[in-house]
């Protein structure tokens, strides 16, 4: 506690609590129980941490969509947000280093002749994701043959893969799998195109609080909490980030 400064609280909780943005649109990070209404997943227990850290009562600031999330980082309705970083974020926002990463890959019809996510990137080839995902702003970049055709979400994304319109969708490993059974005879592609990287995200200038919550976040992989984290959540294709150099 003696390298919180009164620097890092203004950053991290200027109104006496840490409000924590997370967007529930990625179930390793946050689920909600219906039963209940209690939030669990990896970013769930990471911020909980930072607010034992803080001696601060957490508040989370919930979002389906990643992109509006990161849309509202110079509004000051959240102090940290949990997202992936990308350049085009950067404008708005720095990230720590990673705290884990998330296997992303394709899932093709059965009768696809695609057969590893290296043959997705040819001519010819449609690819779905959802509009300013982590993986969609990658793809952006770094298919060089294939054409992305952006959507609304993840839900239309894959109805354009079952309606024939796109010959592959792209998508977390795991939530790809949850999609199998609703398009009978698909398959996920070997390998993957990239590593999602999660990150501790504050809106630009918070230098003390970004240089806090670095520090934690190698703690948190270093001691086992990511990574039990990472277990209670049962996905696959999830591991701790490596520690930052």
């Amino acid at each position: 506690m003696t390298d919180i400064t009164p620097a890092v609280r203004a950053d991290l909780a200027p109104t006496g609590k840490l409000r924590a943005a997370i967007n529930y649109g990625n179930f390793i990070l946050a689920t909600k129980d219906r039963a209940t209404g209690e939030s669990r997943g990896v970013a769930v227990d990471l911020v909980q941490e930072l607010g034992r850290r803080l001696g601060v009562p957490v508040e989370i600031v919930a979002y389906d969509s990643v992109a509006v999330m990161g849309d509202a980082a110079p509004t000051g309705v959240w102090d940290i947000a949990f997202l992936g970083s990308d350049p085009k974020r950067e404008a708005l926002m720095s990230f720590t280093a990673a705290y884990l990463e998330i296997e992303a890959t394709y899932l093709v019809p059965g009768v696809s002749p695609l057969r590893t996510a290296a043959d997705v990137d040819r001519e010819g080839v449609r690819v779905a994701a959802p509009a300013r995902a982590n993986y969609e702003l990658f793809l952006s970049r770094n298919l060089k043959h294939a054409r992305l055709v952006s959507t609304a979400g993840a839900d239309a994304a894959f109805d354009l893969l079952a309606t024939g319109q796109v010959e592959a969708v792209a998508g977390l490993t795991q939530a790809l799998h949850d999609r199998l059974a609703k398009l009978p005879g698909s398959r996920i592609v070997d390998g993957r195109f990239m590593g999602v990287q999660q990150s501790i995200a504050v809106p630009k200038g918070h230098d003390a609080g970004l240089a806090y919550l670095r520090r934690v976040v190698e703690d948190a992989k270093a001691s086992g909490l990511v990574a039990r984290a990472i277990e209670k959540t049962g996905a696959r294709g999830v591991s701790v980030a490596p520690a930052a150099k």
